[in-house]
């Protein structure tokens, strides 16, 4: 193990008890080891040196070299202050201090040559310069910093206890100067394959850089390595659940997948649903248990890709299942089923909560004896009493909407578990699907069925409503039907947003001829059914929601779509709510209703809504633009510990160098048991502190 995680906190030169139960307590700093990983934010650059008379607009923190003529206490109480004039002989400016007044003016003093450091800003009537709580140096100090100085991160208890930037650079800076060369902890193959900066080298860069290239190298370095452990951890896993795990052998193409191949095809399949099949059933011939995801934008066939794959199980002699997350998206995935594969002989059944009792018995004795070929259903297929002839093969689909104790239930529907095939519509960028889903095979739908249109998509302004709305009206005389979308359900008065309860009402009294529908979130369950069924059924033309609807709708009438404030949105989120209409063979529209006045960044965001369709696209700038987080706590999945210099966003070149050099690593050392690869081994087991075995998330 690294010596330096032995080296408790408190004993770091200049840190003590104290401070280190502060360190513990705000940043889960216990050792050296963690000091020396607590990265530094950002940069400042104290090669330069100011001239005051030179200082002018928006500055950034600025050196003045220079003597104070002045040091005086002003106000009382709480509003005391130390006021100094500081100048340099082209100007003057007033320091500040707030606290720690007294040591201060024991500490400088007058007409000696000081270097101080901070942000100026003006301040005042008399437009004068000010810099509040500057570092301050003797101008021969040893301590004076040259070049770039680390900024490091901090919480409002720090900055209050008066532990800054500078106390972690001099902590470190101290521990780095006592601390011999820290060993080497990736394998020299992997270091002379990667022609990667050494450990110790790039610590002491990170913290100390000489210059800006050795710096870009060192935080190479530093976030390969800790990318490295992830992709390590996920390709052992892998290689381990494909060694042990024991799963149904389907390596026959029958009679079901020929006949429905051959004669009932509705349209000919995309060249990406054909690889992603052969994917899958490539799998399913290994006889290890497939745990595959398949994620696709919307309206790239998912579901017959799905329904493909359930045949080859049923060519084989198994039974299929198909989950999804409502009752209405399972009612749809029935129905489309039904249609497609009824033709060939295909016995499928529907089992959700309001399915009668009578009817649950009959689906349970048809899934026993095998005459039920596949069931769709929603939780309700978990039950201990839905029990199956032979699963071989469940199909999840939305699976984030799945926990991973209700879908680990799965498993135990059969001796040998089933194949797992996970479906979501929600575009995971290639870097997080890589780490989230690392453990996991991951097979992408990147193309539409060919004939179908793209949605256009336009940004409209509060101003021009009335159009937006005489487009709609034009729409609905068609036949056709409409989403609008709001952010909130009840009115606030601390946020300008019209709610989706008073949406509801305009929308009444502006199309008094037509049934709207009202879905949100605090309806009752058997309520919010029937608003949707109204809507998927015809009899309600528009339908007013909140992102309840952002999955499980399926309504090929439904042309148009119209979000209000759509500024508030993530754009992974739109896209989704986009993808509810262009369902059918009539051109879509999405309308982005946002203020006059947008930020810059709102705008561009929108913007970009109305330039592409493409998910994964979208889902990259998404991603760029909010980090990786929003879209993490999606998944219930979980990248193994905290990530302290490597981002998910904008680091894919070394995600994908640090998956290529894991795979290299574990091919030849499945069990990493070879004496070169010792010390990685070892931090790797310190490092995964994991409370949950994510190997059995399906």
């Amino acid at each position: 193990m690294n010596p330096l995680r032995r080296i408790e906190i408190q004993y770091v030169k200049g840190i003590g008890p104290k401070r280190a139960e502060l360190l513990t307590a705000e940043l889960g700093i216990r050792t050296a080891y963690d000091l020396l990983r607590h990265f530094p934010s950002g940069y400042v650059d104290r090669s330069k040196t100011y001239r005051i008379a030179d200082l002018a607009g928006e500055m950034p923190a600025v050196q003045l070299r220079g003597r104070f003529v002045s040091m005086n206490t002003v106000g009382e109480g709480t509003k005391m202050r130390l006021s100094a004039i500081f100048t340099d002989g082209t100007g003057t400016i007033e320091v500040v201090w707030f606290r720690g007044i007294r040591n201060i003016r024991e500490m400088y003093g007058i007409g000696t040559e000081y270097v101080i450091f901070g942000k100026p800003t003006v301040y005042g009537r008399s437009h004068m310069w000010n810099m509040a709580h500057p570092e301050v140096d003797a101008a021969n100090s040893a301590a004076l910093t040259e070049g770039l100085r680390a900024i490091y991160p901090l919480t409002e208890k720090l900055r209050q206890r008066n532990v800054g930037s500078r106390q972690f650079h001099q902590w470190i800076t101290a521990l780095l100067s006592a601390t011999p060369p820290i060993p080497e902890t990736l394998p020299a193959s992997v270091v002379d394959d990667c022609r990667l900066m050494s450990l110790d080298q790039a610590l002491r860069t990170i913290h100390n850089p000489t210059d800006s290239a050795a710096l870009q190298r060192a935080r190479e370095r530093l976030k390969f390595e800790e990318l490295l452990y992830i992709q390590a951890d996920m390709v052992r896993r892998n290689l381990h659940h494909r060694r042990q795990s024991i799963g149904h052998l389907m390596p026959r193409v029958g009679q079901y997948f020929n006949t429905f191949y051959g004669s009932c095809l509705p349209f000919s399949l995309t060249e990406a649903q054909k690889r992603v099949i052969r994917e899958v059933h490539a799998d399913m011939r290994t006889g290890h248990q497939m745990n595959r995801l398949v994620q696709g934008d919307v309206g790239s066939g998912k579901t017959l890709v799905a329904l493909m794959t359930m045949l080859l199980a049923l060519d084989n002699g198994y039974q299929a299942c198909l989950m999804a997350p409502t009752e209405i998206l399972a009612g749809q995935h029935y129905e489309t089923l039904t249609s497609l594969a009824a033709q060939i002989g295909v016995n499928i059944k529907l089992l959700t909560g309001s399915t009668p009792a009578a009817r649950r018995r009959e689906i349970h004795a048809g899934l026993l004896d095998g005459s039920v070929h596949i069931l769709v259903g929603t939780h309700a297929v978990l039950e201990d009493t839905v029990q199956f002839a032979n699963l071989g093969l469940a199909v999840i689909d939305e699976q984030h909407r799945f926990g991973v104790a209700q879908r680990a239930r799965m498993w135990s529907k059969n001796n040998v578990p089933p194949h797992i095939l996970v479906m979501t519509a929600t575009p995971i960028p290639r870097t997080l699907a890589m780490t989230v889903y690392g453990d996991l095979d991951v097979s992408v739908i990147d193309e539409l069925p060919p004939g179908r249109k793209p949605v256009t998509t336009v940004l409209r302004y509060d101003t021009q409503r009335l159009q937006v709305m005489k487009a709609l009206a034009a729409q609905l005389r068609q036949g056709r039907q409409a989403y609008i979308v709001h952010p909130l359900i009840h009115d606030n008065p601390k946020l300008e947003l019209r709610s989706v309860e008073e949406g509801y009402d305009i929308i009444r009294e502006t199309f008094p001829q037509y049934k709207v529908a009202l879905v949100h979130g605090q309806l009752k369950p058997d309520e919010k059914d029937y608003q949707m069924r109204i809507f998927v059924e015809g009899k309600a033309r528009i339908m007013v929601a909140t992102t309840v609807i952002e999955v499980g709708v399926n309504v090929p009438n439904a042309t148009t779509m119209i979000i209000e404030n759509a500024e508030r949105f993530g754009l992974s989120q739109l896209h989704q709510l986009r993808g509810r209409v262009g369902r059918g063979a009539d051109q879509s529209y999405c309308v982005l209703m946002a203020p006059a006045k947008l930020s810059r960044d709102s705008r561009q965001r929108l913007e970009l809504m109305t330039q592409t369709t493409d998910g994964f696209v979208i889902a990259e700038a998404d991603m760029r633009m909010r980090g990786p987080g929003d879209i993490e706590g999606t998944m219930q999945s979980g990248i193994p510990f905290d990530l302290h210099i490597a981002n998910l966003a904008t680091d894919g070149q070394i995600i994908q160098m640090a998956r290529n050099a894991a795979e290299k690593l574990l091919a030849a050392d499945p069990t990493l048991s070879d004496p070169a690869n010792a010390t990685f081994a070892e931090e790797l087991r310190a490092v995964l502190d994991r409370t949950a075995d994510w190997s059995r998330i399906s």
